[in-house]
């Protein structure tokens, strides 16, 4: 069912206390969704970057029909996350590993993506394999008034620093990270700013793709906490302009929720309570706790893909957008059912077009209905 401009999907959520005269209150929600949509290259060579495995004569093989079928594999998957209580598609689509716009106009011009009138917002990073991040929305939905893309200055030597004048591998993955042989800097992906109404009302989301664990987790910790303590300073700047600002950050971290570039450089918590004014809510460190995951390594399971609301986004009021709950979305069509990696997200293969080695995650926001 098409949604008519400014109108989004009403539920009843009857978790919430009933009103005077006995009935459910009415609520509009939307799904907020990130997915690492890994290696979403085209067929063609960049010169610029090292896409040449991803060609017909590369180590891939990657032709015009295996590209055409990636698209409609993750075309599906975006159409259904959080449609257990939402019917309708995400409103915002965070994406990584996209290698430039080409590819998501074709992502959306998909059979069961079109009717949704995506729009997108996208900047290419200096990352050398030339991979970046991405905002898609529902542009019936969401009226972007700002973009922009946030670079993250980091070294292999000296001293790493996220100074920025425009601010107001993994393990088991073949995310490797490029460093400059002339001031050897690492070139990782930007991180994107977008701003804009959602029914009115003002929001701001963060895209990020932070670096990978190319040499080992621990040797290249201090590149996420310096992707983290750039985030923090992108939530700073925003709430000094606006106290009650209502940002969310969402990304593929390599990092789960505990490590120090989530809990200390972001300052994120797990727990409501714990969050304190102008702090941040990680409803994905509990499920991290609980076992549960959106990558494996090794059969080990961690929450590298997270979606990180402000304080602003959890109060109990809810006559304006607030965070309700969130989730991981990994429904059985997205896992591997034999061989060695029996379990996992299903990738790809040299005989099959899979998914992504991730799993998405989604949160839902909503607010009552007048």
């Amino acid at each position: 069912m098409k949604i008519t401009h400014g109108i989004a999907i009403v539920i009843l959520l009857f978790f919430m206390v009933p009103n005077s005269f006995g009935q459910p209150k009415k609520y509009i929600i939307h799904t907020v969704a990130f997915y690492n949509f890994e290696n979403l290259f085209d067929t063609v060579d960049d010169p610029d970057t090292f896409d040449e495995e991803w060609t017909p004569n590369g180590l891939q093989r990657w032709t015009v029909n295996k590209y055409q079928k990636k698209l409609s594999n993750l075309a599906r998957v975006l159409a259904e996350i959080g449609s257990g209580e939402n019917t309708d598609s995400p409103t915002f689509i965070g994406g990584c590993e996209i290698e430039n716009r080409e590819v998501l106009e074709d992502l959306i011009k998909q059979p069961k993506l079109i009717e949704k009138d995506y729009g997108i917002i996208h900047f290419d990073s200096p990352d050398k394999r030339g991979i970046d991040v991405a905002l898609l929305y529902q542009k019936n939905k969401f009226q972007p008034t700002s973009f922009s893309n946030i670079p993250l200055y980091i070294y292999k030597k000296g001293n790493s620093s996220t100074e920025n004048s425009k601010l107001i591998s993994d393990e088991g993955s073949d995310d490797e990270m490029q460093v400059s042989t002339k001031n050897y800097r690492v070139y990782t992906r930007d991180q994107l700013l977008v701003t804009g109404f959602l029914d009115g009302e003002e929001i701001n989301i963060i895209v990020n793709h932070w670096p990978s664990r190319s040499g080992g987790e621990k040797k290249s910790s201090p590149f996420r906490e310096a992707a983290g303590a750039l985030n923090r300073r992108i939530i700073d700047s925003l709430q000094r302009i606006n106290p009650n600002a209502k940002v969310i950050t969402m990304g593929d971290m390599n990092d789960g929720p505990y490590n120090k570039s989530v809990k200390i450089a972001l300052g994120a918590k797990a727990k409501k309570s714990e969050v304190k004014e102008f702090g941040v809510f990680n409803p994905f460190e509990e499920m991290a706790k609980s076992g549960m995951g959106t990558i494996a390594y090794r059969d080990a399971w961690d929450v590298f893909d997270q979606i990180i609301v402000s304080e602003s986004l959890i109060k109990t009021d809810y006559s304006t957008f607030q965070y309700w709950k969130a989730g991981i979305y990994n429904k059985s069509f997205l896992i591997q059912n034999s061989g060695q990696y029996k379990g996992y997200p299903l990738r790809h293969s040299t005989t099959e077009i899979g998914y992504s080695d991730h799993f998405p995650v989604y949160i839902y926001l909503i607010k009552e209905k007048k």
